[in-house]
């Protein structure tokens, strides 16, 4: 029987061992050996097979349509699918807005392994052909671009990796599975900083790679020579998050609808950047592909740099601080945080403004949220204009 997002979410991957509605957490590290079929087999930690892992997987794999690896992190999981995907001296299409951290995961690759990347406009499927090479192996891209908040042509990248025999990776953790399911359009393979939404609760670090079995498979292997492999309590932690994924996110993408309204008719406000507003350049596309327009939304205030400061230091509900996705709001400016380790003109060719307000909305009263930015754009203006 088919079972929707919300079954699938609580019922998928559990071990109910003894009766217990809540699965235990296996805390081994190394199992009785029996008698595996290959060193692969072998019940150990460090070879991603250990029983909580293994519920974490089938829960994600329930979710997006193919099989799942856990990982120590997002970063670890952007790294490892690339790394299995495409050998020293291969290339790779990525996009040319692209999170910080994979950015520097694309650096490195080109740095010291020897994997060359051309940064093209996914905006402008017209010039993909020519950043083509005979040796390409891949295409990278995001569901939704952080912290732009745009939604590329998620259906023409398939095609054009299809048509020229491409691995295509999409990077799906603003979108979740409640929002989007790549492997269900076509993508190959999809990773997430599980760290964010699935767990959604800003208590774990963890990433997943999804893809078919076969894939799977071989960047598990990758994965296992290296002794990339998540601890038990996180997976456990991510087990209990994914279950009310869709409910937190259903939530959170109307709040951020309602202030990114709010803050797009404030005269104090420059630009917003979220795909709901009919006026972002994405909301045509975003419409068409997704089942909702995201929990993240940012926007710069009118005044530079020390206005947006200002403003942050001003709010009382949201936190400042990195990462996105949790149940409480998180405000950051992104030239400080997710694209901090790049230097200051590609940050700023690549659109981050020294006075961009990246906004994670968690699960809060919306009205308590626009009423707690309407007082901080205020009490920034007087600070603005005192000094």
């Amino acid at each position: 029987m088919s079972q929707r997002l919300r079954t699938l979410v609580v019922h998928a991957g559990e071990h109910r061992e003894g009766g217990a509605v809540a699965a235990p957490t296996y805390r081994s590290s190394t199992y009785a050996l029996g008698e595996p079929e290959s060193f692969d087999d072998i019940r150990y930690i460090r070879l991603n097979n250990t029983p909580t892992q293994q519920a974490a997987e089938a829960k994600l794999a329930a979710l997006e349509a193919g099989d799942a690896l856990v990982t120590p992190s997002g970063t670890a999981a952007v790294w490892l699918a690339l790394n299995a995907c495409v050998q020293p001296g291969e290339h790779v299409l990525a996009p040319a807005r692209v999170y910080g951290g994979t950015r520097k995961i694309l650096d490195h690759l080109t740095e010291r392994e020897g994997v060359e990347v051309t940064y093209v406009d996914l905006s402008r499927p017209e010039t993909w052909e020519s950043a083509r090479r005979p040796n390409t192996r891949a295409f990278f891209c995001e569901t939704i671009a952080n912290p732009w908040m745009s939604v590329p042509p998620l259906q023409e990248i398939v095609a054009f990796a299809r048509r020229h025999g491409l691995v295509s990776l999409i990077d799906n953790t603003l979108a979740t599975p409640v929002l989007y399911r790549p492997r269900e359009h076509g993508f190959d393979v999809v990773v997430h900083s599980a760290s964010k939404h699935l767990n959604g609760h800003s208590d774990v670090v963890a990433g997943a790679i999804i893809a078919a079995p076969e894939r799977l498979r071989a960047i598990r292997v990758h994965a296992n020579r290296l002794g990339i492999c998540p601890d038990p309590e996180a997976c456990a932690l991510l087990v209990r998050g994914m279950k009310t994924l869709p409910l937190r996110v259903g939530a959170q993408c109307d709040a951020a609808m309602t202030l990114a309204r709010w803050l797009d008719a404030h005269a104090e406000v420059d630009a917003v950047c979220f795909p709901g507003l009919p006026g972002d350049p994405s909301h045509a596309r975003a419409t068409e592909l997704l089942d909702g327009f995201g929990t993240m939304l940012s926007f710069t205030p009118s005044g530079g740099e020390r206005r947006a400061r200002a403003l942050i230091a001003s709010l009382r509900l949201p936190i400042e601080a990195p990462s996105l996705g949790g149940v409480e709001t998180l405000v950051s400016r992104p030239a400080t945080t997710s694209h901090a380790g790049l230097p200051a003109e590609l940050r700023r060719s690549m659109g981050v403004d020294d006075a961009m307000i990246r906004v994670s909305v968690g699960v809060e009263d919306p009205d308590d949220l626009i009423a707690d930015f309407e007082a901080a754009l205020a009490e920034s203006a007087l600070a603005d204009a005192a000094e």
